[in-house]
């Protein structure tokens, strides 16, 4: 359902016709019906009598192409350019290439278009960027998606969740005139109920609101109250008439009904309906102030646009107002779904894509300009009607990527961000210019940054990992925070690192005492501290030579002593070697208690005998 989707038909109602060409009359008749079904039978009748040409060709790619039969539409777009087309042929043709994976063909195809239509503004975003391909593929994946039990053999799309309702369009109703554009039945709107293990009850049709024409889909304010809906100007009388052809040419239009006693009453159209264009697709705002919907009516950029309208208090509502053209191409830009953030979702098939329609985000409270949701949302086929129930943290999107359009879950991926401030210990001042990583649980760094005039960095991260915060500045220490999972959202992480008040003689570096527990050789967590701003030191100029010299207190025999020292010693030694500083740089060696330095011996106080268990840092070079 190519165009269907989009809403961009018109609607046919015909008489029976009362002369028609033995070639190709019948099958241009049935064309400008927009049934496409029938159409390409009359065409390929046309094709085997021998009667084929460029046109035909073309008319066949078209079909196809309004059809989303993707291999067909290529293969007789095929056939009819090898004689001069139009612009829009090339564009069209380069689509279905790209919808089948034959990017490098499609850009053949595309470059021919840039030719003949430079000014496009479809051309000129390729010409800037013909080899898009790689990074839309490597995107951060920013949606899960699975396939909906709900779904039908029919078309099924356009899904949006009110508090535990799925609202949706269908084809599935067996009863009743199929549509000649893909010969299904008319679109009725669906709900479902959300049950509590996660899946749908089954489908039920919304009778209020259905008729003998087209509806879908809908959009509902937040207070449930009103309910906006795309059906057919038929409902309302308003329609063009070709007596020529005996035909009556109808529009989709938006449509509202008012919720009484639970059903959906006072069905109404809106006022800037016309009988020369499409209104469809509504999404209202979370405030029930703005409805944003798609239109191809005077002021559009290409063939289907997104526009706005305000919504009066008094139930009047404002001038419609064209998004414009950082939203709007000359291609289609349909299906627009607004968050509660003041996020705008919508389809587009002349934006820079995967091929058909892909889904696109753009945050109206910034300047910005649309971003690809990339994949898995986006194929190389329809992925369009991207919704969101922010409340349930539920979305839903719909895409033929099966071959028909059918309804997927779309489920964020849960994203966080961890914002850090680097502080010195000694004043908490901010530290800009510090050197800030980000590492797994597994130690391994996946990322590096460097704080700014606040002290602060910001890392995007994956809910549910641990995650390691370490931080390093000239002339202080460095401090490494483990956190807990990340749950989503944002937190803050104030990372304090002392500075290194190191003194350095001709002779030594004189460090704060490096205590050592009684009798015990291992280095205590302050012994540490001031090993690491050794390990600064020593890191920062190569030259440096380091001997340790370790000492005991009197207590315990010469001997005894002697050999605690020199554990001490090798201990000092190998923590500095762990730290990166290589063996060649650094040795030392115990002295027990022969250089004391307070001489007290059997006398000395507790304080006197820790003094007395040291070391000291020698320069040897």
């Amino acid at each position: 359902m190519k165009k269907n989707k989009i809403l961009l038909f018109l609607i046919v109602i015909s008489f029976p016709l009362l002369a028609q060409n033995k070639y190709t009359k019948i099958a241009d008749n049935l064309f400008e019906r927009y049934e496409y079904v029938q159409a390409v039978k009359e065409y390929l009748l046309v094709n085997e009598k021998g009667k084929s040409d460029e046109y035909v060709y073309k008319q066949l790619g078209e079909c196809y192409y309004n059809m989303f039969n993707t291999v067909e539409s290529a293969k007789w777009y095929a056939l009819a350019v090898k004689k001069d087309q139009d612009a829009e042929t090339y564009f069209n043709y380069a689509q279905m290439l790209k919808a089948n994976a034959k990017y490098e063909e499609a850009n053949v195809q595309m470059k021919t278009f840039a030719i003949k239509a430079p000014t496009d503004q479809r051309a000129v975003d390729f010409n800037k960027n013909p080899d898009y391909l790689p990074a839309l593929v490597d995107k951060d994946k920013l949606f899960d998606v699975k396939i909906l039990d709900i779904n039908s053999d029919k078309s099924d799309f356009g899904a949006i969740l009110y508090n535990d309702v799925l609202y949706f369009a269908s084809a599935r109703n067996s009863g009743g005139k199929k549509y000649g554009w893909n010969d299904e039945a008319f679109l009725d709107i669906y709900q479902s109920d959300l049950k509590t293990d996660g899946n749908f009850s089954d489908p039920k049709p919304v009778s209020e609101l259905n008729t003998r024409f087209h509806e879908g889909p809908v959009s509902i304010t937040a207070d449930g109250s009103t309910i906006y809906f795309s059906s057919e100007s038929f409902n309302s009388n308003l329609y063009e008439k070709n007596n020529a052809k005996r035909l009556k040419f109808g529009q989709v239009h938006l449509f509202k009904a008012k919720k009484e006693d639970g059903k959906w009453t006072a069905i109404t159209p809106m006022p800037f309906n016309d009988k020369k264009y499409s209104t469809s697709n509504p999404s209202i705002d979370k405030e029930g102030k703005i409805l944003y919907f798609s239109s191809n009516m005077p002021g559009s950029i290409g063939g289907i646009d997104i526009w706005k309208v305000q919504v009066n208090n008094d139930g009047t509502y404002g001038i419609p107002k064209n998004l414009g053209d950082k939203i709007n191409t000359a291609g289609d830009e349909s299906f627009p779904f607004i968050t509660d953030e003041n996020v705008l979702y919508f389809a587009s098939n002349g934006l820079t894509g995967f091929g058909g329609l892909d889904v696109f985000f753009v945050d109206l409270n910034k300047n910005d300009l649309p971003i690809n949701v990339g994949k898995p949302v986006n194929t190389e086929k329809d992925d369009f009607a991207l919704t969101y129930n922010s409340v349930k943290q539920l979305g839903y999107v719909s895409s033929n990527r099966s071959g028909e359009d059918h309804i997927y879950s779309s489920i964020p991926v849960c994203k966080g961000k961890i914002k850090v401030v680097v502080k010195s210990l000694k004043d908490g001042a901010v530290l800009m210019n510090s050197k800030v990583l980000i590492l797994d649980e597994n130690s391994n760094v996946i990322g590096t940054q460097v704080s700014n005039e606040k002290g602060e960095v910001v890392y995007d991260v994956d809910c549910e990992k641990i995650y390691i915060i370490e931080a390093f500045k000239d002339g202080y220490m460095t401090a490494k925070i483990p956190l807990a999972k990340i749950i989503g959202g944002s937190i803050t992480v104030d990372v304090t690192i002392k500075p290194i008040d190191v003194v350095i003689t001709e002779k030594e570096i004189i460090l704060n005492p490096i205590y050592f527990d009684f009798n015990k050789s291992n280095i205590t967590k302050q012994g540490a501290e001031e090993l690491d701003k050794l390990v600064y030191v020593m890191s920062q100029n190569e030259a440096l030579k380091v001997y340790v010299k370790s000492h005991s207190d009197s207590k315990g025999d010469d001997k005894y002593n002697l050999n605690l020292s020199d554990k001490r010693a090798k201990a000092t030694v190998q923590y500095v070697i762990s730290k990166g500083i290589d063996t060649s740089r650094i040795s030392g060696k115990g002295f027990g208690e022969t250089e004391l330095k307070i001489d007290c011996k059997n006398k000395c106080t507790e304080e006197q005998n820790a003094i007395n268990r040291r070391s000291e840092f020698l320069l040897v070079k």
